[in-house]
C-alpha cells in the first residue's frame, strides 16, 4: 500500500528508478545511442570482435538488451552471462545456445568442428550468428583464447561468428597482457562507456520519470541534481539508486520536490560515505574559514573605530 501511496504522491504510474534494465527506458544521450547505432551497424555488417568496456553500473547490460532487442531477424544471436567457464565449457555453452544435440561430443576438437558445420549451414541460410559476452573481464585467458580461434571461423568472403564483449575496465587490462596480442589484433572495434555529466544526469533522470508516467515539472532541485550527480559519480545505477532513495526521503516528509537534504539522507542512507565525508568536511572547512574571516572583519572594525579620534 505504500509503495502505491509513494507513486500516487508524485504522480507516477510506475517505480521509475528500477536497478533491472528496462529497454522503455534506454537513454540515448551520454553518447549511448550513438554507440548502440554503431554496435548494430558492426555487428550486421562489420568483422572482427566488438569490445565495450565501462566501469560498474555505467549501462553495459542495458546497451546488451538493446542490441538483442534491436538486431535484425537475420542475425541469430547467442548470449553468454556467466562467462567464467573452461575453453571446453564454452564450446559447450554456444553448442547450446544454437541448439545442437545433447549429444554433442566433449573432445574440443570435435565440438569446434561441429559448430563450424553449424555455423557454415546457417551462413548458407542468409543467417549472421553473432555471440554476446556480458562480463567478459571475468574470462579465463584459455577461454579468451578459445573466442579468438572461433573469431577465426570464415566463410570465402564473411565471418562466421560475430563476437561482442561486454566487460569492465579490467577487461582493458587482461587484453594488454603480451599473451593476449593475438586476440587483441582482432579487435576492430572498441567503445567505452563513460560517465555522465550533470546535464546528462539531468536528462536521464527526466527520461527514467516521463517513462514511469509522470507529467509534472522538475521534481529535482538543480541543486539536488548537483549532489546526486556528485555523489552518483555520473554511473547509471547509482543515479538509479540515489535517486528513487531522494523520493521515498522528499514522500517521506510530504514534500513534492526533491531538496538537496533529501539526497544527502539518499547519500548516508546508501553508504556512499567516502564522498558524503569528503563533502561534509568540506563544508565545515569552508564554513569555518569563512566564520574566521567574518570574526577577523569585526575585530578590524572595531580597532578602527575604537582608534578613531
Amino acid at each position: 500500500m505504500s509503495g502505491t501511496l509513494y507513486l500516487q504522491h508524485f504522480g507516477l504510474t510506475e517505480p521509475p528508478f528500477r536497478l533491472t534494465p528496462d529497454i522503455a527506458c534506454f537513454f540515448t544521450g551520454a553518447e549511448r545511442g550513438r554507440t548502440l547505432q554503431a554496435l548494430l551497424y558492426a555487428v550486421s555488417e562489420g568483422d572482427g570482435i566488438i569490445r565495450i568496456t565501462g566501469e560498474v553500473g555505467a549501462g553495459k547490460t542495458m546497451l546488451c538488451r538493446m542490441l538483442l532487442d534491436q538486431l535484425p531477424d537475420s542475425v541469430d544471436i547467442l548470449y553468454l552471462a556467466v562467462p567464467n567457464l573452461s575453453r571446453r565449457e564454452v564450446l559447450h555453452a554456444l553448442s547450446r545456445e544454437l541448439g545442437l544435440p545433447a549429444d554433442t561430443p566433449d573432445d574440443a576438437v570435435d565440438l569446434l568442428a561441429r559448430l563450424q558445420d553449424e555455423l557454415i549451414e546457417r551462413h548458407a541460410e542468409g543467417f549472421r550468428v553473432a555471440v554476446l559476452i556480458d562480463e567478459a573481464h571475468t574470462m579465463p585467458v584459455e577461454a579468451l583464447e578459445q573466442i579468438r580461434l572461433l573469431s577465426n571461423l570464415e566463410s570465402r568472403n564473411a565471418p562466421l561468428l560475430q563476437i561482442v564483449l561486454f566487460g569492465q575496465p579490467e577487461l582493458d587490462r587482461l587484453l594488454d597482457q603480451p599473451a593476449m596480442r593475438a586476440l587483441r589484433d582482432r579487435i576492430k572495434y572498441s567503445f567505452t562507456l563513460g560517465p555522465m555529466k550533470l546535464d546528462e544526469v539531468a536528462a536521464y533522470i527526466d527520461v527514467r520519470l516521463r517513462a514511469a508516467g509522470y507529467a509534472g515539472g522538475p521534481l529535482f532541485r538543480p541543486s539536488s541534481l548537483r549532489t546526486l550527480a556528485r555523489a552518483a559519480g555520473g554511473m547509471a545505477r547509482r543515479v538509479n539508486i540515489l535517486a528513487d532513495r531522494s523520493l521515498l526521503a522528499a514522500f517521506a516528509e510530504g514534500s513534492r520536490t526533491v531538496d538537496p537534504r533529501h539526497v544527502m539522507l539518499a547519500v548516508r542512507d546508501g553508504r556512499y560515505l567516502p564522498w558524503y565525508r569528503t563533502a561534509f568536511a568540506w563544508q565545515v572547512l569552508f564554513g569555518g574559514l569563512a566564520a574566521g574571516v567574518l570574526v577577523g572583519l569585526v575585530l578590524a572594525w572595531i580597532l578602527i573605530k575604537v582608534r578613531s579620534p
